[in-house]
Formats: C-alpha cells, structure tokens, sequence
C-alpha cells in the first residue's frame, strides 16, 4: 500500500512535510507514525520532513508497517465479501452479528472474522471498521487496511458525501397511485430501548 505524489512548480521549495500535510492529506497523528516507521521517502530514498522538494520529485508513503491486532481475538466465521481492493475491504454483515467485540460478544463479533481473515492472508493492519451497524440489522461495513483510508472516509462523512442507503420493511397497504414516496419525519429513540431507533412525530 503505497500513495505517491510529484511535485509541481507551485510547490517547489517546500518541505516534505508540507506536501504530505496540504497535497497528500496526512493528519499530523499519522505523520508521528509515519516518521516512526521510516515509511516516507524522496525519490524512493528515505526522507527527513524537513527536506526541501523540487520539481518533478517523487514523494512517497509506504503503509506496509506491520501493527499490532491483539486486542481482537481471531475467529473464523463466514464472510460475505462483496468488494476488496488493498485499501479496504467492504462486507454484507448478516443479522445477528455485532460489528464490534463486547462483553456478551467477545469472540463472535465481525471484527474477530475480519481479524482471522486478516491474518489469513498476512495482513497484519488493525481492525478499522468505517461505518457501524446495530447487531439485529444487516448490511455493508466498510472496513479500512491502513489509517489514511480510515481518516478520508470519517473525512467523507464528516462532509456528508459518504452515501448511506437503507432498505426498510414496512406494513401496510399502499394505494394504486402511491408505490413510492418519501418519509421526511424526525428520528427518535425507541421507547423502552437504549440502541433502537423509530420514526416519530417528535424528537
């Protein structure tokens, strides 16, 4: 997993630093880790951040440092893996799983598939799961290889441009005329509950 940039005339006499920070978009807490990894390079030669750039250089960011996945524990459970490339790994999570480990799940949670899959194919990276989904409701979770694909899609929903869609089940009858529509109504804790959600006419 490798990002590269070249530099144009517009940044010619920066630093290192200042390329990954403005072009590449690395947060200052993943540049701590970078440096401590020895993962960037000038020209694919080891760099210092302070380095001076000229035109044409090459700037690149290796992220195949090995991390630490112990907090997880690795069990092999059926994975419906509907995309994978080498910088994520998207997943149809079935109902009655919990994306992340806890009390009551501490071994059968999607986190410790993705871990023994992980492991399966020796990538030793952390367990990033992207976006969340209540145990009892199935879908995607969007899982990040490394930390900079982690922060550009929390970047992405921050921003509103990471699209969510959901498929309800709803009871009732619908006129001939009325086969679609929309429910633009407030979204409120279910009575009773502490996770559930429902429509409702207040907040």
């Amino acid at each position: 997993m490798r990002l590269e940039y070249i530099v144009t005339n517009n940044e010619n006499g920066k630093t290192v630093k200042d390329i990954l920070l403005s072009c590449l978009h690395i947060s200052h807490r993943l540049l701590i880790t970078l440096k401590r990894e020895n993962s960037i390079f000038l020209n694919d030669l080891p760099a210092f951040v302070y380095q001076k750039v000229s035109v044409n250089n090459k700037i690149s960011v290796s992220f195949d440092y090995a991390e630490d996945n112990s907090n997880i524990v690795s069990k092999q459970i059926p994975l419906d893996i509907v995309y994978e490339d080498e910088w994520l790994l998207i997943v149809n999570k079935h109902s009655g799983i919990p994306v992340h480990p806890s009390i009551l799940h501490y071994e059968d949670s999607l986190s410790s598939g993705i871990k023994f899959y992980f492991d399966l194919i020796g990538l030793k990276k952390k367990i990033r799961p992207v976006n969340r989904i209540d145990k009892d409701t199935s879908g995607l979770v969007v899982f990040a290889k490394n930390e900079y694909i982690q922060e550009a899609l929390i970047q992405q929903m921050q921003a509103g441009t990471f699209i969510k869609e959901y498929i309800a089940v709803v009871e009732g009858f619908f006129s001939a005329n009325e086969k679609t529509g929309t429910i633009n109504m407030p979204i409120s804790r279910k009575e009773g509950s502490i996770i559930e959600r429902c429509v409702s006419d207040t907040r």
